[in-house]
């Protein structure tokens, strides 16, 4: 029997005093990441005993507004978009994707028509 390939994602978050995170770093070998920084991540798990999801989201004392509302906006295209590969519930993803681009208006985050 072969035996299974097991992989790794590793997250190092450096905080300050209270506890604030200062910088977020992570590392994915399988996918050629390495101590790659990023300002902001939000991790979701499912949990089959509780039949709820589990998540931690977690941001950098230096990330602005502005920022966290495009990291929100791409986000939430993403889930459209693994919502769709993964049950081929096409409709209701294009439905996230309208409501994608109002949120990104109401956001004033669309960028300019060329």
């Amino acid at each position: 029997m072969k035996k299974p390939k097991i992989s790794n994602i590793n997250i190092e978050i450096t905080t300050n005093e209270n506890n604030i995170p200062e910088k977020i770093t992570w590392n994915a070998k399988d996918g050629g990441i390495e101590n790659a920084e990023a300002k902001a991540m939000i991790l979701s798990f499912w949990d089959e005993k509780s039949n709820a999801a589990m998540r931690i989201d977690l941001w950098d004392k230096e990330m602005n507004v502005h920022e966290m509302k495009k990291f929100f906006h791409q986000t939430l295209l993403t889930m459209a978009d693994s919502f769709e590969r993964a049950t081929g519930e096409n409709k209701i993803c294009e439905d996230m994707r309208d409501f994608c681009h109002h949120f990104a208006d109401k956001m004033n985050i669309l960028p300019p028509l060329s």
